[in-house]
C-alpha cells in the first residue's frame, strides 16, 4: 500500500539529482515487470488523479498511467469521517492549532507562528492558539504570549483539527488530508526540497482546491498573521473526500485471504 508513486528530483539537485530519481523509478518499473508475482495486490491510498501528471524520468513511462495499471485504487483514508461538513465547531474565541509532526524539523516554523500569534491577535482580539511541539520540541522553546498555549503532546489531535477555526501545519499527507476531510482553513509549508511535500502532496492538495502553501523562507511573522487572519473566515470549499477508502482497501484485502 502506499499514496504515492515515483521519486521527483527538485530543481536544486541539478542533473545528479535527476539521474539518481530516474535511474531507481526505472529499477522499479523493471523489477515490478520481472517479479510481478512477489505481490498479491498493490493498492493505492487515493484516487488516480491524486497522481501526479509527471513522468519517471526520461524514456519511462507517464507515473499515472503506470501506477494505474499496476495498482487498485481505495480511495482516501482518514480517521475523521467526511460525511456532512465536519464537526461542528465547538463554541467559544475562535482557536488556531499549530502542528508541526513529530521530528524536530518544524521548530523554526513553530516559533515563527508563535511570534505572529500576538500579531494576528491584535485584529481578533480573542483569537487563541494551540502550538503542539511534538515529542522532539521542548515547548519550554515557545515565547509566553497571552491566548498561546504550547503543548508537548496533544491526544486525538486530529479532532482538534477538526474543530480549529485554521491550522497552521507543515505538507505531510495525513494532517493536510484530514483537514480537508474535515473541511478547515489551513495553511500548510512543505519543507524544503522534500519532494513528496513539494510535489505530490502539494498535486493532492491542488486537485481538491485546499489549502493554502505557504514558503517559510518567504514568509516573515507579519505576513503569516496576515495570512491567519484571512484564511479564518474563508469558507472550505474543497472537492470532498470520500467516507469509503478504509472498506474499500479492507475489501480488496480480503480477498486475498
Amino acid at each position: 500500500m502506499t499514496d504515492f508513486v515515483g521519486w521527483l528530483p527538485m530543481p536544486e539537485g541539478g542533473e545528479h539529482e535527476a539521474m539518481l530519481t530516474a535511474d531507481y523509478n526505472a529499477q522499479m518499473i523493471e523489477h515490478i515487470a520481472r517479479f510481478g508475482r512477489i505481490r498479491d495486490r498493490s493498492i493505492f491510498v487515493g484516487e488516480p488523479d491524486d497522481i501526479v501528471p509527471d513522468a519517471f524520468g526520461p524514456g519511462l513511462p507517464s507515473i499515472r498511467d503506470w501506477t494505474r495499471q499496476h495498482y487498485d485504487f481505495a480511495g482516501y483514508i482518514t480517521g475523521i469521517d467526511p460525511a456532512g461538513s465536519g464537526p461542528a465547531r465547538p463554541a467559544g474565541p475562535p482557536t488556531a492549532i499549530a502542528a508541526v509532526g513529530g521530528s524536530g524539523v518544524g521548530t523554526d516554523l513553530l516559533l515563527k507562528v508563535a511570534e505572529a500569534f500576538p500579531i494576528a491577535r491584535k485584529q481578533i482580539g480573542d483569537l487563541r492558539m494551540i502550538a503542539v511541539a511534538g515529542p522532539r520540541i521542548d515547548p519550554a522553546r515557545l515565547p509566553g504570549h497571552d491566548g498561546l498555549e504550547a503543548r508537548g503532546y496533544v491526544p486525538d489531535l486530529h479532532r482538534r483539527l477538526a474543530a480549529a477555526d485554521v491550522a497552521i501545519v507543515q505538507g505531510g499527507l495525513t494532517t493536510t488530508m484530514e483537514l480537508v476531510a474535515a473541511r478547515r482553513p489551513f495553511l500548510y509549508f512543505p519543507l524544503a526540497n522534500h519532494f513528496e511535500q513539494q510535489r505530490h502532496v502539494t498535486h493532492r492538495l491542488d486537485r481538491h482546491r485546499a489549502g493554502r502553501r505557504m514558503d517559510y523562507r518567504q514568509t516573515d511573522p507579519d505576513q503569516l498573521a496576515a495570512a491567519i487572519v484571512e484564511e479564518i473566515a474563508r469558507p472550505a470549499d474543497y472537492l470532498p473526500v470520500g467516507s469509503d477508502g478504509a472498506a474499500r482497501a479492507a475489501a480488496m484485502i480480503a480477498e486475498l485471504l
